[in-house]
């Protein structure tokens, strides 16, 4: 489609407003435009019409590979006898193998390799636990992986030196030991983010192998992923895309809370990466990992676009120090809804009015982005921007009322530049890039009660997507 005339739209809460679109971008906006003879008409009916969500942090293929992958958590399992019944009727993989996502101890205490033998010997079983910091093996599964000769600091070893089947953040390595498979299909991500409204993703997993990003690449040229995407995993040294649809952004680093790196090696790190001109995007969910990275930030210095990943945790002392090294804030307020009760439960008290920070940072002139985490946590924006808005637990106890927001302020985290996370929000506007979403209502009706129902239609670059 090369021309489309959108009628009767509100933009920016003015009702009556029509948009006309030519070779994917915004050439008017404005009141009974006259619309070609070559272009669709589409009456949008009183309808809001918005740019198109970006989630600001999720991992692509561990979305499609959790998708078919079997449930270890809760609901659909809260104790030993059914995680052991759900491994058993696993289909498992072309080659046998059974992988579980969502692990979490309350269902059958701290897994290792013997604890889940006693649940599922038969085959191969690697189980991710929900933080997806970590890999629990079988037996079956270390010695297919061969993890007793591995070197690889990741992988956990009891007194005697044997590997526990307690593999930490090492995903790709593991997947490099692991038999031949291709990179997942991405068609029902796209088609899920497309219902969502979400028009462009960052990818935010570290290390992404070429062959990942050859296979994402190739889905967005096919169409099965009809998102833009913004890369944190290519290399330092890797150039940009030659296009305007797959582009890299900082690099990611992660501060993982099961083994701090030293401050002059994260140094050593950052500078490396600032020297050749690239910002970092530095992962940090612990009151420990922040400070760290807060310290060697000031040693090595900033660059536009650094940012803290998740800041699960932010002491309200670090606020204005954020703002004053010009960091930006991905956040997840969705965990809130999804594990508030855990929070509540296993967090430091201490901690607690910490957690998932977004009115205090965005008081702050911190510049602040929502996103998902997805698969590990909901996908849904319209999902998180309620939980930004009522911060409330499963259980219906609120997390941290202070750092409520509007759903409106909430919605604008999702409108701003792959590029500039938490910066200026985008709009409708002549010349901009025609990725669109159209609403079943005006906008102030929609924000009342936020849902993805509310989305009617989603344009990336000015097509049906």
């Amino acid at each position: 489609m090369t021309d489309l005339l959108i009628r009767d739209a509100e933009v920016d809460g003015v009702p009556g407003v029509d948009v006309a679109i030519t070779g994917g971008r915004i050439t008017a906006v404005g009141p009974n435009l006259v619309a070609p003879s070559t272009a669709a008409v589409i009456d949008a009916d009183g309808g809001a019409l918005i740019p198109g969500l970006h989630d600001h942090h999720l991992h692509l293929h561990a979305m499609a590979a959790d998708a078919a992958s079997v449930r270890c958590g809760p609901p659909h399992v809260r104790d030993a006898a059914a995680l052991a019944t759900a491994l058993g009727k696993a289909a498992g993989d072309d080659n046998g193998w059974v992988r579980g996502v969502g692990y979490i101890e309350t269902v059958a205490g701290d897994l290792d390799a013997d604890r889940l033998d006693r649940l599922h010997s038969a085959r191969p079983v690697r189980i991710q636990h929900r933080s997806g910091a970590m890999w629990i093996l079988n037996a079956a599964a270390v010695a297919a992986a061969r993890l007793t000769d591995a070197s690889h600091p990741g992988v956990e070893r009891g007194p005697d030196g044997h590997p526990t089947g307690r593999v930490w953040r090492a995903d790709t390595w593991l997947r490099d030991r692991l038999p031949p498979s291709r990179p997942p299909r991405l068609d029902t991500v796209g088609a899920a983010l497309t219902r969502f409204g979400v028009t462009g993703v960052t990818d935010a997993t570290p290390d992404l192998s070429p062959q990942s990003q050859a296979a994402i690449a190739a889905a967005m040229s096919s169409g099965e992923l009809p998102q833009r995407v913004h890369l944190l995993g290519a290399q330092p040294d890797e150039s940009p895309f030659p296009t305007a649809r797959l582009t890299i952004g900082p690099y990611k680093i992660v501060l993982a809370d099961s083994g701090l790196p030293a401050l002059d090696d994260l140094a050593d790190r950052i500078r490396e990466v600032h020297n050749q001109g690239r910002a970092v995007a530095v992962h940090c969910v612990t009151r420990e990992a922040l400070l760290i990275l807060l310290a060697v930030l000031d040693e090595v210095g900033t660059l536009p676009g650094d940012r803290v990943e998740h800041g699960a945790i932010i002491p309200r002392e670090t606020i204005d120090g954020l703002h004053r090294r010009g960091l930006t804030v991905v956040t997840q307020p969705g965990f809130l809804a999804d594990r508030g009760d855990d929070y509540l439960r296993d967090v430091d008290e201490r901690d607690l009015p910490d957690l998932y920070r977004c009115r205090s940072l965005i008081n702050a002139r911190v510049a602040v982005a929502l996103s998902s985490d997805a698969p590990y946590g909901p996908l849904d924006p319209w999902a998180v921007i309620i939980a930004a808005v009522n911060r409330r637990a499963a259980s219906g106890e609120i997390v941290g009322s202070s750092e409520r927001i509007t759903a409106a302020k909430a919605l604008t985290r999702y409108l701003t530049p792959a590029d500039k996370p938490g910066g200026t929000q985008r709009h409708i506007r002549v010349g901009a890039t025609a990725d669109i979403v159209l609403l079943g209502a005006p906008l102030a009706d929609i924000l009342a009660a936020p849902s993805a129902d509310a989305v009617h239609a989603t344009l990336i670059g000015g097509r049906w997507a």
